[in-house]
């Protein structure tokens, strides 16, 4: 399997953008090689800014560029893409419902060395509770890279998210990306697994050992956080009669909470959550720190049995 890093993705979506869109635009805050924006601002000098490290600076920027007719592509870490500029996000992007999309690297824990700093493990819970944003967080190089061409078309903000490792490139290079339409990976009738971002690939390993034990596993990928795909959550629900969602995300505001929401309000079954649990983050290699903290497909097992016990204690 090849592995290929999900940020790279996203900077061959952008050039691929660049070439066929003039109105596309893109702003970086100092960290254009870690973004792999560096082919779009080769390519077309004329569209790029480099803003510095002044993130606040750079979402007003954008959102004023939404005015006469650009498409702005604002790229940096999740933690500076977030946290940093929620309130210009807010009130510039969100709230006047501008046509920005907020391109995150090095998400999560799987960012490594940085450390607690730097990985953001609240970004998708903040993001989805404003209104008009919508959120993507992709799995491999191929979704991210079909998901960046994908926003452009997108009228209104967008917050994608996407990482720094190296990580199995394994969905279609020839996909089509359909915002709020999830992807089933597998298909199965024991128990569902809902994955998104690198933990997908992780699903994929658990249902290979649950296989083991003759416990069939649909593997859901939903790459759209919001609109969240709540048909295709029901409809496998509905024939497995349980959940376990999975996350390199706070499980406090993340998919898991998303999910929750769709099932107790529609259809009350059993749900275990994969995701890290009202801490930060330290510093470590990402298979280290996927490891201790509980995502690792070997985690998704162990919540799979749980909550298999659960429906059949029911």
């Amino acid at each position: 399997m090849e592995l290929k890093d999900t940020r790279s993705g996203f900077g061959a979506g952008l050039t691929e953008l660049g070439k066929k869109n003039k109105d596309v635009v893109a702003l970086c805050a100092d960290l254009t090689g870690s973004l792999k924006m560096n082919d779009f601002k080769d390519n077309h000098p004329e569209r790029f800014f480099q803003i510095g490290i002044a993130e606040a600076n750079m979402i007003g920027i954008a959102a004023g560029m939404t005015i006469g007719g650009k498409i702005p592509f604002t790229g940096t870490f999740a933690n500076f893409s977030t946290s940093r500029v929620y309130d210009q996000i807010r009130q510039s992007v969100a709230y006047s419902n501008k046509n920005v999309k907020i391109c995150a690297s090095h998400a999560g824990l799987t960012l490594g060395e940085d450390g607690a700093t730097h990985q953001v493990l609240e970004d998708i819970g903040m993001m989805k509770m404003l209104p008009h944003m919508t959120v993507i967080n992709t799995c491999d190089f191929n979704q991210t890279k079909a998901a960046t061409i994908a926003i452009a078309d997108h009228q209104g903000p967008v917050y994608l998210r996407f990482g720094r490792p190296a990580v199995p490139n394994f969905t279609s290079s020839e996909q089509k990306f359909e915002i709020g339409k999830a992807v089933t990976l597998n298909k199965g009738t024991d128990i569902t697994i809902i994955a998104t971002g690198h933990l997908v690939w992780e699903a994929l390993e658990a249902s290979k050992t649950l296989a083991e034990s003759n416990i069939n596993a649909e593997v859901i990928n939903i790459h759209t956080i919001k609109p969240l795909d709540k048909d295709v959550i029901i409809k496998s629900a509905l024939k497995t009669g349980c959940v376990v969602t999975a996350e390199e995300h706070m499980l406090n505001g993340g998919l898991g909470d998303s999910v929750a929401q769709v099932l107790s309000r529609e259809l009350p079954t059993p749900l275990e959550m994969v995701g890290v649990n009202d801490t930060f983050g330290e510093s470590g290699t990402p298979r280290q720190l996927m490891e201790k903290y509980g995502l690792t497909a070997k985690d998704i097992v162990k919540a799979s049995i749980k909550v298999i016990s659960r429906k059949s204690s029911k």
